[in-house]
């Protein structure tokens, strides 16, 4: 039964009489399981009344009749942890787990179980318009409700809600993604379900657009911002703030971690456009005489590290001067006693950082560069370019949020829609 013929058909007494129109549906959340309707909202004139789902003797789209005669009149009044359908689900954003975006819902299908009517499918596509009116598709597609994080940022229904439990196993550029389509009380709800994980917070504003980024930093004290960024890459740090309002600048440095706000004082010092302004401070280095057993021991201990900084080492000297790098792949294939110095590049390709970012690209692409160390006066190491950076420095911007590729026709293999029929439990 679809919503949609559902709402404006008559609401019947038990002798056939016309007694009010359907308005709304009523469902109450629970959790993982299907939302359960208990009842219908009837209209009469401009007064809207409440209809128990255990009055109701016939439920069908065409018409609804009740079991008793007796109506109560009171005016319908929401309740905690009620949901309406109508008002709350149709036309409201819903997050699709599965493909990471918010959609929209244009219709709800209802199925009967043996617990009840229950909503078991949302139908995301928008109706075709002929003359002004809907003209749905035969069939009415829909995607299983299981599958959305539904209502978000729809406040009535906020404390009836579970919190966001599968967001939070998205990827954080996934999570940008649903706050940078979202409105603002979305976003705010999106990305106060990950608030409880610091660094999932942190990973998804290194990932959101800088303007987004700052109007969310802006709705946060000094403390809650450092907190954050304490939590970010030392460069993604800088940049977030350099993005701050002048006047908030020196008071979210301060209340940093001493050592991050070391790491950010020093690359807020150099151009965001050169290899010091890209580059990360925290980096994979091991004596040049230490084995490659040892180099590889500092591999797995750098938890603290980007996984991109971990396919190079560094193999430095006792003034922490570059001798050379190599890649993991070939400490992994070389004898764990042999020195770093016998399998180093002690030649490696490197840039100083006031290198241009547009050099450093050709770098990368002309000798096919994971990483790229930065170094200063003689060959001091002070950081290191992953080719995230690269990537991340010269895409342009209207590149990086790029539309979707068209979704599959319901009907072809890949589609993920399905019709239950009425008398079936719901999708699974």
């Amino acid at each position: 039964m679809h919503l949609s013929a559902l709402l404006g058909s008559q609401l019947l007494s038990p002798s056939g009489e016309g007694v009010a129109k359907v308005d709304d549906v009523i469902v109450r959340l629970r959790g993982g399981e299907y939302p359960v309707v208990t009842g219908l909202v009837g209209k009469v004139g401009g007064r809207r009344l409440f209809v128990p789902v255990d009055r109701i003797q016939d439920l069908g789209e065409e018409r609804v009749k009740l079991g008793e005669a007796k109506v109560d009149l009171r005016s319908f009044g929401r309740r905690d942890g009620e949901v309406l359908l109508r008002e709350d689900i149709l036309g409201h954003r819903l997050i699709d787990v599965a493909d990471a975006e918010l959609v929209r819902a244009w219709d709800v299908e209802l199925h009967q179980t043996a617990e009840g009517w229950v909503l078991s499918c949302l139908d995301t596509r928008r109706p075709a318009r002929l003359g002004g009116l809907i003209r749905r598709s035969a069939g009415h597609p829909c995607k299983d409700w299981k599958a959305f994080e539904p209502l978000v940022g729809h406040t009535p229904s906020v404390r009836a809600r579970a919190v966001f439990g599968r967001v939070g196993r998205l990827k954080p550029a996934q999570i940008a993604d649903l706050i940078e389509d979202a409105s603002r009380s979305e976003g705010e709800e999106i990305l106060g379900a990950v608030h409880a994980d610091p660094e999932l917070e942190a990973d998804v504003f290194e990932e959101l657009d800088p303007d987004i980024a700052n109007r969310l930093f802006g709705d946060r004290s000094d403390a809650e911002v450092s907190d954050v960024l304490a939590h970010m890459r030392a460069d993604d740090a800088a940049d977030a703030v350099a993005e701050l309002p002048q006047g908030r600048r020196q008071a979210v440095l301060d209340l940093l971690p001493a050592g991050t706000r070391a790491k950010v004082l020093t690359l807020l010092g150099f151009n965001a456009t050169s290899a010091g302004g890209i580059m990360g401070v925290d980096v994979l280095a091991a004596p040049a005489d230490a084995t490659v057993e040892e180099a590889l021991r500092r591999v797995r201990l750098a938890e603290h590290l980007q996984p991109e900084a971990l396919v190079t080492v560094h193999a430095v000297d006792g003034d922490n001067r570059l001798v050379g790098t190599v890649s993991v792949i070939v400490l992994l294939q070389a004898e764990p006693d042999a020195r770093l110095l016998d399998v180093i590049d002690t030649d490696p390709v490197r840039v100083t950082a006031a290198t241009d970012v547009v050099d450093v690209t050709l770098l990368v692409a002309d000798y096919n560069l994971m990483t790229v160390p930065v170094v200063g006066d003689d060959d001091q190491l002070l950081g290191v370019i992953t080719v995230d950076d690269i990537l991340e420095a010269t895409i342009p911007d209207d590149w990086r949020r790029r539309e979707p590729p068209a979704r599959p026709e319901p009907g072809t293999p890949e589609t993920t829609t399905r019709t239950p029929t009425a008398s079936t439990d719901p999708p699974r």
